[in-house]
């Protein structure tokens, strides 16, 4: 029975133009993800009031080609950067520039590496000298709301279950969730 269910489920994902890997292509996504998080941990000393989000895309730019990955968005469907700088209010894929951050700014880096023919793509949530109460509390809340749907991952459960208690845990806490952005994939380069 368990045979036939996971059969099912592999017709379905194909027919719905899901691409199954086998375990070189799981590495492959794993070398470019850790890369991607890399970068991340590099940048994460930089990210001070002072510095221009053009300077931060430079210095990551610079980390993942010396890493002997390129950065994905650039140039991608015209994207001019290396990496994507959100400061405060913007949602995500704001493009780097002279804007220079002050003290207290948030600001969201994503990365996206391709490394072998692999994508690896994380972002994560800076704050620029001190953030505000209420920035700190929307990081917070965040963070839990991610690690709550992680925490729910396993066979059988599904994006929707998982986007469940992710939204669930944010609207208690008086927040919302963004439903124009709702994530991706990952793969190899085609």
């Amino acid at each position: 029975m368990r045979e036939m269910q996971e059969n099912a489920m592999t017709q379905e994902r194909r027919s719905q133009g899901i691409k199954l890997h086998d375990e070189a292509g799981f590495e492959g996504m794993r070398k470019a993800g850790r890369l991607a998080a890399e970068v991340l941990d590099f940048i994460a000393p930089h990210v001070e009031p002072g510095i221009s989000t053009e300077a931060l895309d430079r210095l990551c730019h610079d980390f993942i080609l010396d890493h002997g990955a390129i950065p994905a968005p650039l140039n991608y469907r015209g994207f001019p950067k290396s990496i994507c700088t959100s400061i405060n209010h913007v949602v995500c894929h704001g493009i780097p520039g002279p804007k220079v951050l002050k003290d207290g700014d948030s600001i969201n880096i994503d990365i996206t590496v391709i490394l072998d023919g692999w994508h690896g793509d994380t972002s994560r949530m800076f704050f620029a000298g001190t953030p505000s109460v209420k920035a700190r509390r929307l990081a917070d809340i965040t963070h839990e709301a991610m690690m709550r749907g992680i925490e729910i991952v396993k066979p059988g459960v599904t994006l929707g279950d998982i986007g469940h208690a992710i939204q669930s845990y944010v609207e208690s806490e008086r927040c919302s969730v963004v439903r124009e952005f709702c994530g991706h994939g990952i793969a190899g380069v085609s």
